[in-house]
């Protein structure tokens, strides 16, 4: 029986023990080299695109830079996602390292404790980093194309209701009129070898126009048996499964998008356990860079999500959060 690939050497490129050992200037390396990699680290001022920066320092504060050309001051990250950071860079580090190991996601509670912070700090962290990862799950326009195939599936997540004590006056929550308003549906698409695309809707039917306008033409939709799937037929060659048969019959089956929904569903249980609300989407771009990436190495998602925390600017979400301008 072949090795997991978890289990191989050649997922873990990168441990925490090596992150910690490093030197706030090597910290200060690492995050100038995916800031400015064209220029191999060389400082490149934010403000005016200037080259000629040199290095102009404060005592007992961060590493900053003054440009030549427009004198303004910038350090490593301004204008990115760690824009006004608190924590050294080396925190910075560490945190996406711990969070691009826990496969499953990462509990605020445990990041707060890892990084010696307040679950508030931790959870504004993470939250940033999953915006990062959303990023790149954003840019994907269309999934699929001729000769290609893609899975389409829903699942509801939120508005968790405690059954009544007697069974007698429990209810059926699946039906609709016994369903939490809180309750979304998070319906994905994934192209088989692929990438994947989610979005949350109200139900699986408010999504159709979504996956109509993300799946380009002449790709191979497999959906399983819900209705709210018929009004695909007259655009796409459509492949359906009955999951009260079978999980694969004929050529048909989502198995892929369903482990895309095990991903999310495991966080849910085991680390999140309330992922409802203005924060589900973000909780399913989470598992969707997951899943894509889940054949790279640690170090190599680690320098991923560095990246992109870079190439971003401040969140467009958290930015005065903690002065309460973010409504939850």
């Amino acid at each position: 029986m072949a090795q997991h690939f978890l289990l191989s050497s050649a997922a873990k490129t990168l441990s925490l023990a090596q992150v910690l050992r490093m030197s706030d200037q090597e910290a200060e390396a690492a995050f100038r080299k995916v800031r400015w990699p064209n220029t191999n680290g060389e400082p490149v001022c934010p403000h005016c695109g200037g080259l000629g920066a040199y290095e102009n320092p404060r005592p007992m504060g961060a590493m900053r830079y003054r440009c030549k050309a427009c004198t303004k001051d910038f350090t490593v990250t301004s204008g990115t996602l760690f824009a006004a950071h608190k924590l050294p860079l080396r925190g910075y580090l560490a945190a996406i390292a711990v969070f691009c190991n826990e496969v499953k996601g990462k509990s605020m509670l445990a990041l707060s404790r890892d990084l010696g912070t307040s679950c508030k700090a931790a959870f504004v962290l993470a939250h940033k980093l999953r915006e990062a990862m959303a990023s790149e799950v954003k840019a994907r326009r269309q999934i699929g194309g001729n000769g290609k195939s893609a899975e389409i599936d829903d699942a509801y997540f939120g508005g968790y209701i405690k059954p009544a004590n007697l069974k007698s006056r429990r209810k059926d929550r699946r039906l609709l009129e016994n369903r939490s308003d809180k309750r979304q549906c998070v319906v994905v698409i994934r192209e088989r070898d692929g990438r994947t695309l989610p979005g949350v809707f109200k139900s699986e039917t408010d999504a159709v126009s979504f996956i109509r306008t993300r799946i380009a033409r002449g790709t191979e939709v497999h959906a399983d048996e819900s209705g709210a799937w018929n009004a695909l037929h007259g655009r796409f060659i459509m492949k359906r499964i009955n999951h009260q048969e079978a999980y694969s019959l004929m050529g048909a089956c989502t198995n892929e998008a369903e482990s895309f929904f095990s991903r999310i569903r495991r966080g849910e249980i085991g680390h999140h356990h309330h992922i409802a609300g203005i924060y589900l989407a973000r909780f399913a771009q989470e598992s969707a860079w997951r899943e894509d990436h889940r054949r790279d190495s640690n170090g190599e998602q680690v320098t991923a999500v560095a990246q992109l925390a870079m190439r971003n600017k401040p969140s467009i979400d958290f930015c005065g959060y903690w002065q309460r301008h973010l409504t939850t």
